[in-house]
Protein backbone atom coordinates (compact mmCIF):
# COMPACT_ATOMS: atom_id res chain seq x y z
CA UNK A 1 0.00 0.00 0.00
CA UNK A 2 2.85 2.32 0.36
CA UNK A 3 3.16 2.42 -3.53
CA UNK A 4 0.14 4.69 -3.76
CA UNK A 5 0.73 8.12 -4.86
CA UNK A 6 -1.88 9.47 -2.48
CA UNK A 7 -0.58 13.45 -3.73
CA UNK A 8 -1.85 12.51 -6.83
CA UNK A 9 -4.75 10.36 -6.12
CA UNK A 10 -6.83 12.12 -3.21
CA UNK A 11 -7.23 15.36 -5.75
CA UNK A 12 -8.89 12.86 -8.62
CA UNK A 13 -10.50 11.13 -5.37
CA UNK A 14 -12.38 14.33 -4.35
CA UNK A 15 -13.36 15.67 -8.07
CA UNK A 16 -14.96 12.40 -7.85
CA UNK A 17 -16.77 12.96 -4.88
CA UNK A 18 -18.62 15.81 -5.94
CA UNK A 19 -19.18 14.89 -9.61
CA UNK A 20 -21.27 11.85 -7.88
CA UNK A 21 -22.96 13.89 -5.65
CA UNK A 22 -24.12 15.81 -8.92
CA UNK A 23 -25.15 13.06 -10.77
CA UNK A 24 -27.14 12.34 -8.06
CA UNK A 25 -28.54 15.86 -7.39
CA UNK A 26 -29.48 15.46 -11.26
CA UNK A 27 -31.17 11.98 -10.78
CA UNK A 28 -32.91 13.61 -7.91
CA UNK A 29 -34.26 16.46 -10.01
CA UNK A 30 -35.62 13.39 -12.54
CA UNK A 31 -38.00 11.89 -10.02
CA UNK A 32 -39.11 14.46 -8.59
CA UNK A 33 -40.11 15.89 -11.70
CA UNK A 34 -42.19 12.55 -12.20
CA UNK A 35 -43.32 13.03 -8.53
CA UNK A 36 -41.30 10.03 -7.39
CA UNK A 37 -41.21 11.68 -3.91
CA UNK A 38 -39.30 8.25 -2.37
CA UNK A 39 -36.36 8.33 -5.24
CA UNK A 40 -36.00 11.93 -5.22
CA UNK A 41 -35.29 12.21 -1.78
CA UNK A 42 -32.81 9.31 -1.39
CA UNK A 43 -31.23 10.76 -4.45
CA UNK A 44 -30.45 14.12 -2.73
CA UNK A 45 -29.82 12.71 0.76
CA UNK A 46 -27.04 10.41 -1.27
CA UNK A 47 -25.88 13.80 -3.24
CA UNK A 48 -25.56 15.42 0.31
CA UNK A 49 -23.73 12.50 1.71
CA UNK A 50 -21.37 12.30 -1.42
CA UNK A 51 -20.66 16.12 -0.51
CA UNK A 52 -19.88 15.66 2.96
CA UNK A 53 -17.71 12.75 2.11
CA UNK A 54 -16.05 15.46 -0.50
CA UNK A 55 -15.54 18.56 2.58
CA UNK A 56 -14.02 15.43 4.97
CA UNK A 57 -11.55 14.19 2.24
CA UNK A 58 -10.99 17.48 1.26
CA UNK A 59 -10.04 19.77 4.26
CA UNK A 60 -8.02 16.54 5.51
CA UNK A 61 -5.99 17.07 2.24
CA UNK A 62 -5.13 20.52 2.82
CA UNK A 63 -4.61 19.60 6.71
CA UNK A 64 -2.16 17.25 5.82
CA UNK A 65 -0.59 17.80 2.26
CA UNK A 66 0.92 21.31 0.59
CA UNK A 67 -1.33 22.94 -1.27
CA UNK A 68 -0.74 23.26 -4.93
CA UNK A 69 -0.83 26.88 -6.38
CA UNK A 70 -2.22 27.16 -10.10
CA UNK A 71 1.08 27.76 -12.55
CA UNK A 72 -0.55 29.39 -15.25
CA UNK A 73 -0.38 32.97 -15.76
CA UNK A 74 -2.05 36.29 -17.69
CA UNK A 75 -5.35 35.61 -18.76
CA UNK A 76 -5.77 31.65 -17.99
CA UNK A 77 -4.41 32.64 -14.46
CA UNK A 78 -7.35 35.85 -14.19
CA UNK A 79 -9.50 33.06 -15.51
CA UNK A 80 -8.88 30.32 -13.23
CA UNK A 81 -8.82 32.69 -10.02
CA UNK A 82 -12.42 33.63 -11.35
CA UNK A 83 -13.53 30.20 -11.47
CA UNK A 84 -11.92 29.27 -8.05
CA UNK A 85 -13.09 32.71 -6.32
CA UNK A 86 -16.45 32.02 -7.55
CA UNK A 87 -16.77 28.33 -6.92
CA UNK A 88 -15.36 28.58 -2.95
CA UNK A 89 -17.87 31.65 -2.31
CA UNK A 90 -21.10 29.55 -3.54
CA UNK A 91 -19.40 26.41 -1.89
CA UNK A 92 -20.01 28.56 1.41
CA UNK A 93 -23.16 29.67 0.52
CA UNK A 94 -24.94 26.51 -0.92
CA UNK A 95 -23.93 24.30 2.39
CA UNK A 96 -26.51 26.13 4.73
CA UNK A 97 -28.99 26.05 1.98
CA UNK A 98 -28.34 22.49 1.22
CA UNK A 99 -29.19 21.84 5.40
CA UNK A 100 -32.31 23.94 4.83
CA UNK A 101 -33.58 22.43 1.89
CA UNK A 102 -33.26 18.97 3.89
CA UNK A 103 -34.88 20.59 7.14
CA UNK A 104 -38.07 21.87 5.53
CA UNK A 105 -38.61 18.62 3.51
CA UNK A 106 -38.58 16.58 6.55
CA UNK A 107 -40.34 19.37 8.40
CA UNK A 108 -42.92 18.73 5.47
CA UNK A 109 -43.29 21.88 4.47
CA UNK A 110 -43.28 21.61 1.37
CA UNK A 111 -43.72 25.02 -0.32
CA UNK A 112 -41.00 26.40 1.61
CA UNK A 113 -38.51 23.47 0.57
CA UNK A 114 -39.58 23.85 -3.14
CA UNK A 115 -38.68 27.50 -3.06
CA UNK A 116 -35.67 27.37 -1.08
CA UNK A 117 -34.70 24.17 -3.21
CA UNK A 118 -35.07 26.30 -6.48
CA UNK A 119 -32.23 28.55 -4.98
CA UNK A 120 -29.79 25.75 -3.57
CA UNK A 121 -30.26 23.95 -7.01
CA UNK A 122 -28.51 26.01 -9.66
CA UNK A 123 -25.44 27.36 -7.31
CA UNK A 124 -25.11 23.37 -6.33
CA UNK A 125 -24.50 22.72 -9.36
CA UNK A 126 -22.58 25.27 -9.86
CA UNK A 127 -20.27 24.35 -7.12
CA UNK A 128 -19.89 20.52 -8.71
CA UNK A 129 -19.23 22.34 -12.06
CA UNK A 130 -16.36 24.88 -11.01
CA UNK A 131 -14.82 21.89 -8.55
CA UNK A 132 -14.36 19.76 -11.90
CA UNK A 133 -12.89 23.00 -13.76
CA UNK A 134 -10.61 23.97 -10.83
CA UNK A 135 -9.33 20.14 -10.36
CA UNK A 136 -8.73 20.11 -14.50
CA UNK A 137 -6.55 23.40 -14.38
CA UNK A 138 -4.92 22.68 -11.83
CA UNK A 139 -4.19 18.88 -11.63
CA UNK A 140 -4.38 17.69 -15.67
CA UNK A 141 -4.13 21.22 -17.81
CA UNK A 142 -0.81 22.71 -16.42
Amino acid sequence: MSGIDWESLLPLLNASLIGVSGLFLLTGVYFIRRRRVKYHMRCMLTATAFAALFLVVYVSRAVLLDTKIFAGEGITRILYLVILVSHIILAIVVGPLVLATITLARRRKFQSHRRVARLTLPMWLYVVGTGWLVYLMLHRLA
